[in-house]
């Protein structure tokens, strides 16, 4: 059987195991949340440094921006960010996760390389789009993901896109962990936008249906079907 048959371990059913109703408790005590202004500077930081002015701007994604866009696009392609990589180092309080059980969430983190999805963007109203973007991806001060200009290798050669990378200087940065360190957390955490396993069969699964194979992911959704069904086992 070769490696690209394989079926999933983490399927519907575990992930429907760790999900359970969560309100939210919003931003928790102390937080500094950004601004109408303060994004309205983002966009304009953005489009001022745009490496490539008058050319078609182009979208890095590597995780949840491949299921859930947010905003248009008008074409797609595979890419490869090098010197970035996926890392499960953004630790979740709100979202996918509580103070309570704190969550995990991907980010790009230095080092590696990733394949990804690079999504062309209208012409038209370019500040319009940063701006639903860059509310949907930091929220906190100082961003979590902060967005940059980015190199990416494309079939017709390296071109520069917007990507959102990890601010280390963030609290929420969480570091290097163990593959087995993060499953046993995607296997329990989850907060009032869903769960960590519910995240991860996402991204993995439209990864797969775009011909992108993660080996970490791929190792890590095996890891989370293990930790669910050993606290299922466990269960009174």
């Amino acid at each position: 059987m070769s490696d690209r048959s394989r079926s999933f371990s983490l399927t519907a059913a575990h992930v429907a195991q760790v999900h359970r109703a969560v309100a939210d408790g919003g931003p928790g005590p102390g937080a500094q949340l950004h601004t109408d202004a303060d994004y309205d500077d983002w966009v304009a930081r953005m489009t001022k440094s745009h490496p490539a002015p008058g050319l078609p701007t182009l979208l890095f994604a590597y995780g949840s921006l491949i299921w859930r866009p947010e905003i248009e696009h008008v074409r797609e392609e595979i890419g490869i960010a090098r010197g970035w990589h996926r890392s499960f180092c953004l630790r979740m309080l709100r979202f996918r996760g509580t103070p309570d059980q704190p969550g995990l969430m991907m980010a790009l983190d230095r080092g590696g390389q990733c394949r990804g999805v690079l999504y062309e963007l209208p012409n038209d109203d370019l500040e319009g789009q940063l701006a639903r973007l860059f509310r949907r991806e930091f929220t906190y001060k100082p961003p979590n993901s902060m967005p940059r200009w980015i190199k990416v290798e494309t079939a017709q050669g390296s071109v520069p896109a917007l990507g959102f990378v990890m601010n280390r200087a963030s609290s929420f940065y969480a570091g290097s962990l163990s593959l087995e360190a993060v499953a046993e957390v995607l296997a329990r955490a989850c907060g009032h936008v869903g769960s960590g396993a519910e995240y991860l069969l996402n991204t993995v699964t439209h990864l797969e249906a775009r011909g992108i194979r993660d080996r970490n992911l791929w190792r890590l959704q095996a890891l989370v079907a293990e930790c669910i069904e050993r606290s299922m086992e466990q269960r009174p």
